[in-house]
């Protein structure tokens, strides 16, 4: 896709995202919505256009442009078996990959780390052969994949981390203002478990794009903050028969 693609494509996630249709737009900019849809399909944005759309948004071109890298379709999302094995294999290497994908930079992470300079520049070098970053003038880093990695259905990280990760995560009270833990339960029709699928990873995608807009923030205003999306056939019966009986 080129890059025009990719900004068109990220601004139809940043209309989606926040509930907006090109009506709204339309309305905002002064246009017919046939206006504006034929702006969308021909790609023919002026940057006054641009900025104005953005606007609109509450965002800026500089921010538009970071959710349109976050989705770059000629980065890959996942990695090769044999990627993931090395990662697995070695955890303060993961943990430094990791910390790129969100957005630190290279010296920052040798403190949270605690990193000298020859571990600094093994953890580097060792990401670049194995072809996940490009190592770049004055220790700058490029990632090679997408900022959102999906790590493989019964790959090395997931066999490895995925049981942790999950107690981890769900072991724990869910009771404070910026926490939550709901659970739903009932009888849905094969369309309705469809179009909750498909909520369920717009959710995810609106996640990945709030922390791409916030990537431009100071880290001294951020927390780390996690989100565990889950779905599957199940009853409480399930639950209920598993308990030991009473009496």
């Amino acid at each position: 896709m080129s890059q025009t693609g990719q900004i068109t494509t990220s601004l139809k996630r940043c209309l989606r995202s926040q509930g907006l249709t090109y009506r709204d737009l339309a309305k905002a900019l002064n246009l017919s919505e046939s206006s504006v849809k034929r702006l969308f399909s021909e790609q023919t944005f002026s940057l006054h256009r641009l900025e104005e759309i953005c606007r609109f948004l509450g965002m800026s071109i500089y921010e538009l442009s970071q959710i349109a890298a976050v989705h770059d379709n000629n980065r890959t999302s996942q990695l090769s078996e044999q990627q993931e094995q090395a990662l697995a294999a070695d955890p303060p290497l993961l943990a430094y990959f990791y910390l790129l994908l969100i957005g630190w930079k290279p010296h920052r992470i040798g403190k949270r780390l605690d990193l000298d300079e020859p571990g600094q520049q093994r953890c580097l070098t060792r990401l670049a052969r194995l072809g996940l970053i490009n190592l770049m003038p004055r220790k700058q880093v490029r990632l090679l994949t997408d900022a959102r990695i999906q790590w493989r259905a019964g790959g090395p990280i997931r066999r490895r981390y995925e049981k942790q990760v999950k107690n981890e995560f769900i072991d724990y009270d869910f009771s404070s203002a910026d926490e939550s833990l709901k659970l739903e339960n009932s009888e849905l029709t094969d369309a309705s478990i469809k179009l909750l699928m498909k909520r369920i990873e717009r959710l995810a995608e609106e996640f990945s794009e709030l922390a791409e807009l916030d990537r431009s923030i100071p880290h001294e205003q951020k927390r780390g903050f996690g989100m565990l999306l889950a779905a599957r056939p199940w009853t409480f019966w399930n639950a209920i028969e598993k308990l030991p009986e009473i009496g």
